[in-house]
């Protein structure tokens, strides 16, 4: 299926969400691989093209993050995949330990499809973004960055958002140019 949905899923589909990624990390641990998943052999929501982040946290702290921006695989195909790698491939972290297994908290946040905003000044752009409800992507050349509509709890400010976007993206925090663009999207977000 290579639609993409922006449609909430069912609270069935969450939970199968839940159990593949942490079936997945399980896989990982003891296998090496992320979690074989056909998405045929689960409901149609979860077919349907769809980009994901998965989270891990330990303590109330950031344990891993990986996802897609856009969608390129079936939704529960791509949890699987970021589940396994911001376990055992994000570079700011070393691969998890069974020992880091039981208290390992997974959020993850599907994405609807990113949409440009349309802005002629960074005041214009300020005035656009939806504390609380945006994610960003900012793009200048070959900088690029992304905050989830998640990182709004720990800057709830546009000015102070779009600044450490910039600074995450590789750029100063007062850079502005003609050429930066800067694209929306929503998630829905769960956590277990």
């Amino acid at each position: 299926m290579s639609t993409e949905s922006s449609e909430r899923l069912s609270d069935a589909a969450r939970e199968t969400l839940i159990r593949v990624a942490r079936d997945s990390i399980r896989c990982g641990l003891e296998q090496g691989r992320s979690l074989p998943v056909v998405a045929q052999d689960y409901p149609l929501e979860l077919q349907a093209e769809r980009a994901s982040f998965v989270t891990l946290n330990r303590s109330g702290l950031l344990r891993g993050c990986i996802g897609h921006l856009e969608a390129q695989l079936p939704l529960v195909e791509d949890v699987a995949e970021n589940a396994f790698s911001a376990a055992f491939r994000d570079p700011r972290f070393p691969p998890l330990s069974e020992l880091e297994v039981e208290d390992l908290q997974l959020h993850i946040s599907v994405l609807t499809p990113a949409k440009p905003i349309e802005f002629d000044s960074e005041v214009d752009l300020l005035r656009q973004i939806r504390p609380g409800i945006d994610g960003l992507i900012l793009v200048d050349g070959y900088a690029k960055g992304t905050f989830l509509p998640s990182v709004w709890e720990s800057l709830p400010l546009a000015e102070d958002f779009l600044r450490h976007l910039k600074h995450k993206a590789g750029l100063p925090a007062n850079h502005w140019s003609e050429s930066l663009q800067v694209y929306r999207y929503e998630t829905e977000s769960f956590t277990r």
